[in-house]
């Protein structure tokens, strides 16, 4: 038998038309979790997997199973997939490449008349990116038992609307329970999101695991005053105790690179802000990142003493919650060294690494032998309306993600 191939035009076309549903000025694309241009996007991809002849199941919390049966109706599939959820300014290939990529494998399949003993199964995971409704990755979560569906449905986004009204709104609450669905493998493919491969002038990722992550709102309160009768010395500046936190919070993470240490702030707000007002109140995210649960721990300890110190010096009171936490990850061994030998056999480049952003496949790994492959970030951006990988790149990973699930599929273990 010659040799699988996928068709590099389809995917690519695939992908641009799927880019169109929430198409930013800038190139990008914005769909929201659960928004309708989510919806749209979920009913083409339905429509397409449809059209390959896949079964679709959705489950409680909207996650979509699209599955292509095998000739052993018993057998666990063999699965993959990402989401279809977007940043407000997110680029055409974070999370859709993936989903898009279990599409083209199943179609490549179909085209050239193979058949594999599991069943191929691609995912969809619902609210990944935490954008509108936090946590992030709260669907696969709740898969995985990390969340309760009754904890997860409860979550609001800034309007007030909770996550079970936007599900129901868009026609997209299953009645499959959570969970119900088992793999018998799980291999995500996704753009890096980050520099290393194109820097290191390597073709694919092969990906070990992913850092620990831990997610808090912050929250300083100080005293709203008028901005000229009162001195600097008889203030209690919520942003100025905020910004020297958030300063020393960035050194904090210098200071740990070599840990792959990672702090970030992405949302700060001034809480009823106006022009001569000194702020009386501030709310920030503070995002910290690490290789190990003992890095992650002493990185929030020193958070914790860094803001109390701060708090003391400027008068102010902080409260620090912790609204996420994802310990680091090991992916499968036996997966892991599976993809390594497809990309061995392909001829490419290729390197073992770690990711530096969360995943759907993060939780699904507590559940399933798990695995993920990379394929670069043209200049290292993502979540950014530029992010970029060529039609080139693209195909490369989709045929590495063609390779293992059919072999895995097609396996009599």
């Amino acid at each position: 038998m010659s040799e699988l191939k996928i068709n590099a035009e389809r995917i690519w076309n695939s992908l641009m038309e799927m880019a169109q549903i929430g198409a930013t000025p800038a190139g990008g694309s914005c769909r929201l979790a659960l928004t309708e241009l989510d919806k749209q996007g979920r009913d083409l991809f339905v429509r397409w997997c449809r059209e390959a002849g896949c079964e679709i199941h959705i489950d409680r919390i909207g996650n979509i199973y699209a599955r292509r049966p095998g000739t052993d109706p018993d057998a666990l599939p063999i699965a993959t997939g990402s989401h279809l959820d977007t940043q407000p300014t997110g680029g055409k290939f974070d999370g859709v490449y993936g989903c898009l990529a279990g599409l083209e494998v199943i179609r490549s399949l179909n085209e050239q008349g193979i058949t594999t003993r599991r069943p191929i199964e691609v995912v969809i995971w619902t609210n990944e990116e935490g954008s509108r409704f936090a946590p992030a990755m709260v669907a696969s979560g709740v898969y995985a038992g990390k969340f309760t569906l009754e904890y997860a449905l409860q979550q609001r986004d800034h309007e007030g609307i909770s996550l079970d009204e936007a599900l129901t709104a868009i026609g997209y609450k299953g009645d499959i329970a959570v969970g119900a669905r088992r793999f018998a493998r799980f291999i995500e493919l996704h753009i890096e999101q980050g520099p290393v491969l194109e820097r290191e002038g390597e073709e694919i990722g092969v990906v070990e695991g992913v850092l620990g992550m831990r997610w808090y709102d912050v929250r300083v309160e100080g005293t709203s005053a008028h901005a000229g009768p009162t001195p600097m010395s008889y203030r209690k500046d919520a942003l100025a105790a905020s910004a020297q936190i958030i300063s020393e919070l960035i050194e904090l993470a210098d200071r740990r690179e070599a840990e792959s240490g990672r702090c970030t702030i992405g949302e700060l707000d001034v809480i009823k802000a106006s022009r001569n007002v000194i702020p009386g109140a501030v709310r920030f995210s503070l995002d910290l990142r690490n290789a190990t649960v003992d890095g992650l721990q002493a990185m929030e300890a020193e958070a914790a003493a860094l803001i109390d110190r701060i708090a003391q010096q400027r008068g102010v009171q902080v409260t620090l919650e912790q609204i996420w936490n994802s310990p680091p990850v090991a992916f499968d061994t036996e997966t892991v060294n599976q993809v390594e030998q497809a990309v061995k056999a392909s001829g490419l480049s290729y390197r073992r690494m770690v990711s530096g952003a969360g995943h759907d496949a993060v939780n699904i790994s507590g559940t399933t032998p798990t695995a993920m492959i990379f394929i670069p970030s043209v200049g290292g951006i993502s979540h950014n309306e530029t992010e970029y990988s060529t039609p080139e790149q693209i195909a490369q990973g989709v045929q590495i993600l063609l390779n293992v699930m059919h072999q895995a599929a097609s396996q009599n273990d």
